[in-house]
């Protein structure tokens, strides 16, 4: 049995979860609402103040579905009470990174400047000149606009300029050794 399928998940005061036909489970919480269609297969369950999720049978398909339908329905109620949060940073001389309204310029190098505009349900803080923080209620789409931003200069290996995520390690290359 999936040990973190069979796990029930909480459901925290101020916290609604619903589940429609075709499993369309919605999630209503203090910072907002979040709904996915979740596989058909899984039998999601409202008992009390907790969700369960069970099986019907003991294929490997199923077994894999299962825990991943109880973590994205946990990932909705954590993103609807705390919210999710990446921090990115730009390291590099003459690398900056700038906030105006929605949009986040990044200074990085090329001959021009780099703008991103904040997707629907995500906003990007600065902390200082070169700290990026993406915050969101989804998971799914903090990470991937974390990934979009990092994609505009990833770091390098021999003098770790570029965008890393702030627990990222990058491994370090020697660079060339001059003539004897």
């Amino acid at each position: 049995m999936s040990r973190i399928g069979r796990m029930p998940i909480a459901i925290p005061a101020g916290v609604t979860v619903e589940v429609a036909e075709n499993n369309k489970v919605t999630v209503k919480g203090p910072k907002g609402t979040l709904e996915r269609v979740l596989p058909a297969e899984m039998d999601i369950k409202v008992e009390g103040d907790q969700v369960v999720v069970t099986r019907p049978n003991d294929l490997k398909k199923m077994k894999s579905f299962h825990g991943l339908t109880r973590t994205l329905i946990h990932n909705m109620v954590v993103g609807v009470t705390e919210g999710f949060e990446k921090k990115l940073e730009v390291n590099g001389v003459g690398y900056r990174a700038s906030k105006s309204g929605k949009t986040l310029t990044l200074n990085l190098g090329y001959s021009h400047p780099v703008e991103m505009t904040d997707p629907e349900g995500i906003e990007t803080v600065m902390d200082g000149q070169n700290i990026i923080i993406v915050k969101g209620i989804d998971k799914e789409k903090v990470g991937q606009f974390a990934a979009e931003i990092r994609d505009k200069r990833r770091p390098e290996p021999y003098k770790g300029k570029g965008i890393k995520y702030a627990d990222e390690t990058i491994r370090r290359k020697v660079g060339k050794t001059g003539k004897k």
